[in-house]
């Protein structure tokens, strides 16, 4: 079986580098045939440099990167520097990259990618907040039937939200490309905080990566070990919740998760729950199912594979 064709929307973030970094150890099973940028956990420019520092340590440089938007559909930009440091990876020490953006734009990159390659052959991963993707189909609304899926981080239903008491991080970021998004007819997987925060990273897991000893396997563990002071703090958990890379392992091995079928609808309008992710998870309503959203992982399956894999690097 050939390796599926992927896009990565992403927004780096420590969480992030780890998914990407799993993507791209990961060749026969993930083509990466780019990575598009967006603002979210830091400001553009760093996301943009952070995605370049990624691919370099992963030592594949020929990944195109492409800088996207820098700012939200409707709404202030709100990034997470709370959680994930001021450039965004703080952690480990790694050098300013060498490789160039390309010169394109995100949004144009997916619109053109999508419309060279056939129908059904590219599957759209977002790690970020939603804009690009939002974007890409509100220029071109003929790539919606290309897609083959997208998979995503984002929303939340027993988790509630991280961000505010009802919104996840990367859905509140921009919740009205997320409405885009959701309201597209794509077939949509969805990584929620429901599963996320079932993917710790304990003192045994992270020391599995530094164990590795390689450039990468230290570096993991040093961006997990500044991530996780937040969230073991605000949780009381034993280790930090590994988001983005649920998204990349569900391309390798999607028997890790579990999940329903089930309507998905966001919040636009209120400032209370701005953002929510209201899924009719008991099917109490007549809407039609638009998401396969996961509630369960085997987090130490999860865990094997990404060590596993990470050791390649």
């Amino acid at each position: 079986m050939s390796p599926r064709k992927v896009i990565i929307d992403t927004d780096p973030g420590q969480d992030d580098a780890v998914a990407l970094l799993l993507a791209l150890a990961s060749p026969e099973d993930i083509n990466v045939l780019g990575i598009t940028c967006v603002a979210g956990n830091v400001p553009l420019a760093l996301t943009s440099k952070n995605a370049l520092m990624i691919c370099e340590l992963a030592g594949k440089v020929d990944v195109p990167v492409y800088a996207g938007c820098d700012r939200p559909l409707g709404r202030e930009l709100v990034t997470a520097e709370h959680v994930h440091g001021e450039t965004g990876l703080n952690g480990p020490v790694l050098p300013d990259p060498e490789m160039a953006l390309q010169s394109g734009n995100a949004v144009d990159f997916i619109i053109e990618t999508l419309r060279r390659e056939k129908p059904g052959a590219v599957t759209l991963c977002a790690l970020g907040p939603l804009t690009n993707l939002a974007k890409a189909l509100k220029k071109a609304p003929d790539i919606a039937d290309r897609v083959q899926e997208i998979v995503l981080m984002g929303g939340a239903y027993f988790e509630v939200g991280n961000i505010t008491p009802t919104a996840e991080f990367n859905i509140y970021v921009d919740p009205q490309a997320a409405d885009i998004v959701f309201k597209s007819g794509i077939f949509i997987v969805v990584m929620s905080l429901d599963v996320t925060h079932k993917a710790l990273v304990t003192n045994a897991r992270n020391e599995a990566f530094r164990a590795l000893g390689t450039p990468v396997g230290k570096a993991v563990a040093d961006m997990t070990d500044f991530f996780e002071r937040f969230d073991k703090e605000k949780y009381d958990s034993e280790g930090a919740p590994l988001h983005d890379p649920c998204v990349t392992a569900y391309l390798i091995d999607p028997e890790l998760f579990s999940g329903r079928h089930v309507n998905v609808e966001i919040e636009t309008q209120s400032e209370l729950t701005m953002g929510m992710t209201v899924v009719d998870w008991w099917d109490v309503t007549d809407r039609p199912s638009n998401a396969l959203f996961m509630g369960d992982i085997d987090a130490d399956g999860f865990f094997a594979l990404l060590t596993d894999r990470l050791a390649r690097l």
